[in-house]
């Protein structure tokens, strides 16, 4: 049975040998057409370039700038928190050794998202205000760190 298994039609495409011949398909030119530069070696131009008009890249306008002092902060939801046992206390060191995130220096937002049935002690970086009400309605505690 197995051994008359045969792949589907156009799974094994044939590899394109370009130079090999009239008869090939892709002899003489190599489907390079005549002349010009895109049919000579090292002659594709760089990118973004369309021909001396002006590129897209410098027609538009800019706009905005990187804010250097953004803070970013990992994103964990409450229903990620069932994961600890009753009274834990859930601190970066204890998410990251979860691999709820990556890294112990990293701050942390604890968000709404989800049900949490156990008491937990959580000390993050920031808190949105459902997830608040969500750790404090099954016996928690929040600290903000």
């Amino acid at each position: 049975m197995l051994d008359r298994l045969k792949a589907p039609r156009g799974a094994n495409k044939k590899r394109k040998r370009l130079g090999r011949g009239d008869s090939s398909g892709h002899g003489g030119t190599s489907g390079r057409g005549h002349k010009g530069q895109r049919a000579r070696s090292g002659g594709k131009g760089s990118k973004g370039f369309e021909g001396g008009q002006m590129p897209l890249q410098r027609r538009l306008p800019k706009r905005g700038f990187v804010n250097e002092f953004k803070e970013y902060y990992r994103i964990v939801n409450v229903g990620d928190l069932s994961a600890f046992v009753k009274d834990a206390v859930v601190d970066t060191q204890t998410l990251k050794e979860k691999g709820l995130i990556k890294g112990i220096r990293e701050k942390v937002k604890i968000l709404g998202d989800g049900e949490i049935s156990i008491p937990l002690t959580v000390k993050v970086n920031k808190f949105s205000a459902s997830a608040v009400k969500k750790i404090e309605a099954a016996g928690g505690k929040v600290e903000v760190v």
